[in-house]
């Protein structure tokens, strides 16, 4: 797992880097176990004011590689998704997915795919569950949104100085995050 963490850092600093962002985003979606924000992080540090276009790129590859792991989940849930959440040891978190899919629908995918959990998880499910993919689409893209452009927003406005909490703290600021959108949303519906 190290050497991989490596080889996808060393595509940060690639001259085709922005095309390496994209792929890690598509494939992470589905089957690559490395976030893009390995490299997402070090990018717009080293170019601040591409931060839109970086996080941009990592939002609509990201939903974009989401189509692959809901097809996998639709289509060869038996097979080949099983052993990507095997393999991920995420088969426990998958059969307690369903219940919060039919439940909240949108919103558990949102929430989810906000935070650092495994996307991968989301978008097989999402298709092993013949979730809309319409309305799949659109919490994808909130969520991924939500999650990169906050990183990468951060990192524009407070350079290395929040590099470290981000690394470390990411899940923690992506649930506050959440929270904050839930309250408002639940904020504007009293009134």
């Amino acid at each position: 797992m190290q050497k991989l963490y490596f080889w996808v850092m060393e595509k940060a600093g690639h001259k085709h880097a922005e095309w390496w962002l994209a792929v890690i985003s598509f494939i992470e979606s589905s089957i690559f176990p490395i976030p893009p924000d390995v490299m997402l992080i070090p990018m717009i540090l080293a170019t601040p004011g591409k931060w839109f276009r970086l996080a941009m790129v990592c939002t609509l590859s990201s939903v974009a590689g989401g189509y692959l792991g809901y097809a996998i989940g639709h289509f060869f849930m038996d097979t080949l998704g099983i052993a990507i959440l095997n393999m991920f040891h995420l088969t426990e978190k998958f059969h307690a997915f369903k219940p919060l899919v039919d439940m909240y629908g949108v919103w558990v995918i949102i929430i989810k795919g906000a935070t650092p959990i495994p996307y991968k998880l989301i978008t097989i499910a999402a298709g092993a569950f013949d979730f809309d993919l319409l309305r799949f689409t659109f919490a994808s893209f909130v969520a991924r949104a939500m999650r990169f452009f906050l990183v990468a927003v951060l990192l524009w406005k407070f350079g290395p100085a929040i590099r470290g909490f981000i690394e470390k703290r990411l899940k923690l600021v992506m649930m506050a995050v959440v929270v904050l959108i839930i309250s408002g949303f639940a904020v504007l519906k009293l009134l």
